[in-house]
């Protein structure tokens, strides 16, 4: 079985990585100026773009860790959370939110867990 990597920006680290059934990936804003809103907004449709790279979908994540920089924003990310992941509990995955130190204007960073689609 391939093991299938796909390039992120950083040295020493991909964006994703793909094993069978398996999607892993994480994603950060591309915009650190912008509120904990818009940057939660981005890292979303980032988290969307490199699953679909990998033949998944934000319905198919079984598993998320949110690491946010501030706790008293949480409020506000999980009402986006939950705006993008829709009104189906059958799409709702497993998720833990924790409080971190991100690096720089880092608000948050989202690492998530998906089956492939069926071919």
């Amino acid at each position: 079985m391939v093991i299938e990597r796909q390039r992120g920006r950083y040295i020493g680290r991909n964006k994703s990585t793909a094993y069978q059934d398996l999607v892993w990936t994480v994603a950060t804003a591309a915009d650190t100026q912008l509120n904990i809103a818009e940057q939660t907004q981005q890292t979303l449709a980032t988290i969307e773009q490199n699953l679909a790279e990998l033949g998944s979908d934000k319905t198919r994540i079984v598993s998320a860790q949110v690491y946010i920089s501030d706790m008293k924003d949480k409020p506000v990310m999980d009402q986006l959370w939950c705006d993008w992941l829709g009104d189906d509990p059958q799409h709702w995955p497993q998720r833990a939110c924790v409080g971190v130190a991100l690096e720089g204007d880092v608000l948050i960073e989202i690492t998530v867990t998906a089956v492939r689609k069926q071919h």
